[in-house]
């Protein structure tokens, strides 16, 4: 009897399936109310005394022998299944992925690249801390020049030549240093100014410069540019040019683009005039040409320079300039839909 019992145990270890059908069959012949198990447990009462102890054991090394099969088969089983049902079915929906979004101000620098792109200006870059002949002096911004105090400047305690660049015109300096005209370019990137954090402004922002020097050219060609430029971003087909100053252009202007006055919006960030200042502009001063190796006899040239966090408040009517810096993902995440 003992060894009849041993010979089902060698059965149960060898047995292997896939199918349920197999496996709850199996369990019925071993576990079930008529099962083989059942059979020597009600056969235990007529085994020897002397062998009762060896047959109760190996009894229950059969009857968990065979409840360990089950369990491990029907697992077995569960996880192919649940393998050919991520992976098999074909039609099944993906998961949903989350859409990213780019930062307000990366579209709207991406927006002005393109723009001009398209009229052959290239992509020039320089480094954030600058010293004072390429942000300064360069720019027709000589030493204790009153101009300066224009932009307050955050200095290097240990160097007081070295300086968080307050524009990217330093850019535009490296650049006609290291090429000969005619120079087509636009110089993208954050700048610093040491000023109070509030609504309207910043110690950290973005400009976009542009300049384009070559021979023979004129304010015309700063106008019919701006007024490319104000038509692809704005869509807006009207502006004006009021004379402003700047060191490094003369003559130098502001532009304003007609922003309307059609809705209670308009009339508030235009103040009533229908009016919107967008960016300085100005033809290239000849002592700039000259400090940068340009024969200023020979060339003309004219440069614009716009904040792209003013450009980005009035497409998008955001308020506060603060919002750019503060990543909150309620304020982010509505760019979504934009490239």
């Amino acid at each position: 009897m003992i060894e009849k019992i041993r010979n089902h145990i060698a059965e149960v270890e060898n047995f292997q399936t896939n199918s349920k059908d197999e496996i709850e069959a199996f369990r019925i012949k071993y576990l079930g109310k008529k099962g083989i198990l059942n059979e020597f447990f009600g056969a235990f009462k007529d085994v020897p005394n002397e062998e009762k102890k060896e047959f109760g054991q190996v009894v229950n090394q059969l009857k968990n022998a065979a409840q360990d099969k089950v369990v491990r088969l029907k697992e077995h089983l569960e996880n192919n299944q649940e393998e050919q049902g991520v992976y098999g079915d074909l039609s099944r929906p993906g998961e949903p992925v989350e859409i990213g979004a780019r930062h307000p101000i990366s579209i709207v620098k991406n927006q002005i690249i393109e723009i001009f792109s398209n009229i052959g200006f290239n992509v020039s870059e320089g480094p954030e801390m600058e010293d004072d002949w390429h942000n300064f002096t360069a720019l027709n911004l000589p030493e204790y020049h009153p101009a300066r105090d224009m932009q307050d400047t955050f200095f290097i305690q240990t160097n007081p030549d070295i300086l968080l660049r307050t524009h990217t015109s330093s850019v535009q300096v490296r650049y006609m240093e290291e090429n000969k005209p005619p120079i087509r370019t636009i110089s993208p990137g954050r700048v610093f100014r040491n000023e109070a954090i509030s609504a309207r402004s910043h110690c950290i922002f973005h400009q976009v410069e542009g300049l384009y020097i070559d021979k023979d050219v004129s304010f015309a060609d700063l106008k019919q540019t701006l007024l490319y430029f104000t038509r692809q971003l704005f869509g807006k087909s009207k502006i004006r040019l009021r004379p402003s100053y700047f060191p490094f252009t003369e003559p130098s202007a502001e532009v304003d683009i007609y922003w309307g006055l059609e809705t209670e919006t308009d009339y508030r960030i235009t103040k009533g005039t229908g009016w919107l200042e967008i960016m300085g502009c100005g033809m290239v001063d000849p002592n700039v040409l000259k400090n940068c190796k340009i024969d200023p006899k020979e060339y003309s040239g004219f440069a614009f320079g716009m904040g792209i966090e003013r450009i980005a408040m009035l497409l998008y009517q955001i308020g506060d300039i603060r919002m750019f810096y503060e990543n909150d993902l309620r304020f982010l995440e509505q760019f979504k839909s934009e490239f």
